[in-house]
């Protein structure tokens, strides 16, 4: 394996931060699609299995959108003081192309940046920032699965994941498992695992005529930390 330097991790954070300022300064005046605000309220922080903060979090997020491009900021601040150490604020972006079937195929790339008190704002080992490039499919109706695969620029290592979507007397229900495929401090493994093994049931809560408040609840295991997590969780948007 070639040896990365430093500076080429800087790099690469410094030319996605251009690359989404760009797009956000000319493209959305061009073409203007489509843009929203929301925020998460969540009991625990849990991504992939893992759980961040130990705390409950508020995770805002902006989009914008225009034609199969999409990018955007999102985060997680904890509201515990305990928990700063994994807040969270990403800029990411994801180009999709859907088929007249309904299949789709999109393209993304995360910066996660952990701006914890102290932290190191680079992007080399043990440094705040860290990159992920993706791959993911989403079924038409009549096949409704989907399949996710991202690697990590520092480790190198795949998580890959397949999720199934159905429905059950209103309430929507879907099914997840996610595999990380080697050793990595990120997600805590040692070798090869599965981390991710769970159920999300959501539903939509009418608060008025025209406006209601998705709510969710999530059992989520990760096996190879021998940990289980029960969460709850609402979304706000105007």
């Amino acid at each position: 394996m070639p040896v990365i330097r430093v500076d080429s991790f800087r790099l690469r954070g410094l030319r996605l931060a251009t690359a989404v300022a760009a797009l956000f300064a000319f493209a959305v005046p061009v073409w203007g699609q489509s843009a929203s605000i929301g925020a998460d309220v969540v009991s625990r922080y849990v991504w992939r299995g893992v759980d961040f903060g130990e705390s409950m979090a508020v995770q805002p997020a902006i989009t914008f959108g225009a034609g199969g491009l999409e990018f955007g900021a999102w985060g997680s601040y904890s509201i515990s003081a305990s928990g700063a150490s994994a807040n969270e604020n990403d800029l990411w972006a994801t180009y999709t192309v859907t088929a007249e079937s309904g299949l789709s195929v999109a393209v993304g790339i995360t910066d996660y940046y952990f701006p914890s008190p102290g932290a190191d704002a680079g992007f080399g080992a043990g440094a705040a920032h860290t990159v992920e490039m993706s791959l993911a499919f989403s079924g038409p109706e009549t096949f409704p699965i989907s399949l996710f695969g991202g690697v990590l620029t520092k480790s190198s290592v795949l998580y890959a994941e397949v999720g199934v979507p159905f429905e059950i007397s209103g309430v929507g229900v879907g099914l997840h498992m996610g595999f990380v495929g080697g050793e990595s401090d990120f997600y805590g493994t040692d070798e090869a695992a599965l981390v991710n093994l769970g159920v999300t049931a959501s539903k939509d809560l009418a608060i008025t005529e025209t406006f209601a408040v998705p709510v969710s609840v999530a059992y989520i295991l990760n096996p190879d930390q021998d940990r289980a997590h029960l969460v709850f969780g609402f979304s706000i948007a105007p």
